[in-house]
């Protein structure tokens, strides 16, 4: 495998299993702004909540294959595959090619002319290329893990599908035939050398369904290109693995929630962490730690709107709820809701299936450190706090003096509550940057106290969490352990010297498989590498001035995407699978952010 970031990549076609789920890797994903459809290398939509991303699946094959719904569409006669995004795009085409001939299908969720339109369009383009080909496609609305039942309802305009309070079209251009069933409209084309076709779907949630024709569905995949490329236009960067940093950076644009702001973790829920353990998430929601990854790499690409929107988002959101920093928000702003199990399959049998995540009512010291990071790179690049935030900042600074000494869940949001080491950087972390902050004058008050405080977290990280016998900073005291996201403070700035890059060597030694790393102590034996760790390592290992090595790992570590460049949160080191929910934004965080870092050392 290796980045197929936009150019064309050839692939066998994934087998689906007896059950009908395909491999993780075969996943393909094109957003709006508003949800993210993943479309396999067989041509099927297994995956579209409608019509926010936080939103029940209409289409989720991914996690119930019998009634989870699904778009399929594909020749109808056995095929190879070739797939890749359009040249600076997450507009997808896919060639297809027969015994008969080869058709080339072009996949987007559509944009309008002034942004994000107000309803929710998927174009499939379908075009002849050589030879003829029968295609056929299905559109197949599923039961929202098996909480509504979608039927047909006839118009005077034709067809619609209703789910729950979703109305949704299908329009077509130059189909053979359209029918309809109880819960499905099947349509197939007979394509020719240069003919055009469409199937196109829209959708709109409890407000009347505004039905444009097949020809301006199809015209808005051309425009939806043009904007793709116009926004990549302002994308300034040219350095090591430039493919790959520029894809990862289209990736998370899609996980950008245009509406807010915010960023969600991920487009899925309820994909395997373990095949052995029931570890399944609900990552439909924003963590404030992942806002501030990606502040660092939207900066360094001169993308404006993206990170004024971000901070604006998070800070509104925290006053809102606030003062003290919950870990985790909904998409637009307000808690997370507690998880709730659904009565489905799950991908490939692996429960449970998840709505809800419960880590939003966990303490993490480290979510401290987050969101004064954002804040200050936000001030580092030139911009002005207003006073509202500066006093909300400095109620928060002086909440991290107090909560510090706390036990937490730590970053891994884990049930045993302890002192961690990297809470408690966390919040010197926070501390730290406060102080910066009250120094440059956008924060009021005395941070004499903020000083002792970082200070005095300083002292007791290096007195009660450095092992000599073990040569590296443990996960907790007392423990000879090691966890992973120690890394992340090299990064930070704590300690880039002899201590740190011991710790370095001691995590690959032991939490290592190849160039992969896992979270933490005995987590090989329960999950899949954690890809964001591997990456963060790179970053640790240039600030520590070991560059040669990090560029190394990196080198190998470009193995480790599908063939259209995306990343899931974790791999079998064994056999190279995905694992997790995807595309995840903290792995492709990690990657761009460890690029950027090694360039700058270089």
């Amino acid at each position: 495998m290796h980045w197929g970031a936009d150019g064309a990549v050839a692939s066998p076609v994934d087998e689906r299993d007896d059950a009908g789920y395909a491999d993780l890797r075969s996943y393909a994903a094109i957003g709006d702004g508003r949800t993210i459809a993943l479309i396999a290398r067989d041509g099927r939509v297994d995956w579209l909540p409608l019509p926010e991303m936080d939103a029940s699946p209409v289409f989720g094959a991914l996690l119930d294959a019998e009634n989870g719904g699904c778009i399929e569409l594909c020749p109808d006669e056995d095929f190879t595959v070739v797939r890749s995004y359009v040249e600076h795009t997450n507009v997808l085409t896919t060639t297809f090619t027969t015994a008969s001939g080869s058709v080339r299908v072009t996949d987007a969720l559509n944009s309008g002319i002034a942004g994000r339109l107000p309803w929710s369009e998927l174009a499939r383009r379908i075009e002849g290329l050589t030879g003829s080909v029968r295609v056929r496609a299905a559109v197949r609305p599923g039961t929202c893990l098996n909480t509504v039942s979608p039927w047909v309802h006839q118009t005077a305009h034709g067809p619609v599908l209703r789910v729950d309070g979703l109305t949704l079209a299908v329009r077509t251009l130059n189909a053979d035939e359209v029918t309809d069933g109880d819960r499905r409209i099947d349509v197939t084309f007979t394509t020719s050398p240069g003919s055009r076709h469409l199937l196109g779907l829209v959708a709109t949630e409890r407000e009347p369904l505004f039905l444009p024709a097949a020809e301006d569905v199809d015209r808005g995949v051309d425009r939806t290109v043009d904007n793709w490329t116009a926004w990549m236009g302002e994308f300034s960067w040219t350095g090591p693995w430039e493919d790959a940093v520029r894809r990862s950076t289209l990736l998370l644009k899609q996980l950008i929630h245009a509406a807010s702001g915010s960023m969600v973790a991920a487009a899925t829920t309820s994909l395997p962490e373990s095949l052995t353990t029931s570890k399944n998430w609900d990552y439909r929601y924003a963590w404030v730690r992942d806002s501030a990854y990606a502040l660092t790499a939207l900066f360094r690409f001169g993308l404006r709107e993206e990170t004024h929107g971000a901070i604006s988002w998070l800070l509104s959101t925290v006053r809102r709820h606030g003062p003290e920093p919950q870990v985790v928000y909904s998409l637009d702003g307000g808690l997370v809701p507690e998880a709730t199990f659904r009565d489905v399959p799950g991908w490939r049998g692996s429960t449970p299936v998840v709505s809800g995540n419960n880590a939003a009512a966990q303490l993490q010291l480290g979510v401290f450190g987050d969101l004064f990071a954002i804040v200050s790179l936000y001030v580092e690049h030139g911009n002005v706090l207003d006073a509202e935030t500066g006093r909300l900042l400095a109620e928060i600074a002086d909440l991290t003096c107090d909560r510090w000494q706390s036990k937490d869940s730590g970053m891994w949001e884990l049930p045993e509550h302890r002192h961690y080491t990297t809470s408690k950087l966390g919040a010197w972390m926070a501390l730290t940057k406060a102080v910066e902050l009250a120094d440059a004058g956008q924060v009021p008050g005395d941070d004499s106290r903020w000083r002792s405080e970082a200070a005095r977290i300083r002292s007791w990280v290096e007195e009660n969490c450095w092992s000599a016998e073990r040569g590296a900073y443990v996960w907790f005291p007392g423990s000879d352990q090691l966890d992973a996201s120690i890394v992340l403070h090299a990064i930070s700035g704590f300690d880039r010297g002899e201590r740190m890059s011991s710790t370095l060597d001691a995590l690959r030694d032991e939490l290592g498989t190849g160039p992969y790393l896992h979270r933490y102590s005995g987590a090989a034996k329960e999950e899949g590498a954690f890809l964001a760790c591997s990456f963060w390592l790179v970053s640790a290992l240039t600030l520590c001035g070991r560059v040669d090595e990090a560029r190394a790992l990196m080198d190998e570590l470009m193995a480790t995407a599908n063939d259209v460049g995306l990343l899931a949160e974790m791999v079998d080191p064994a056999s190279g699978d995905f694992l997790g929910n995807l595309p995840q934004a903290l792995s492709h965080l990690a990657l761009v952010n460890a690029a950027i870092t090694v360039s700058e050392a270089t």
